[in-house]
């Protein structure tokens, strides 16, 4: 994965829904269970929550915190 695209990826912002507003790495890892069981929306965002999924299912978002913007 390009590292850039990961940083942009982590500090996107959620822009809609109950959690609107929050960085994708901050997103609640129910939350994003529950995308894929529903299916992620189509498209770049699509793809970005997918990949939040794995990096919460695999434990890897301590490491990946430094990296969120202020």
């Amino acid at each position: 994965m390009d590292p850039a695209a990961l940083k942009e990826a982590i500090n996107q912002t959620m822009p809609f829904g109950k959690y609107a507003g929050r960085k994708l790495l901050q997103l609640p890892e129910p939350y994003l269970v529950w995308f894929a069981k529903q299916g992620f929306p189509d498209g770049k965002l699509g793809k970005q929550l997918a990949l939040m999924y794995e990096i919460k299912l695999n434990g890897m978002e301590g490491m990946l915190a430094p990296l969120l913007d202020d």
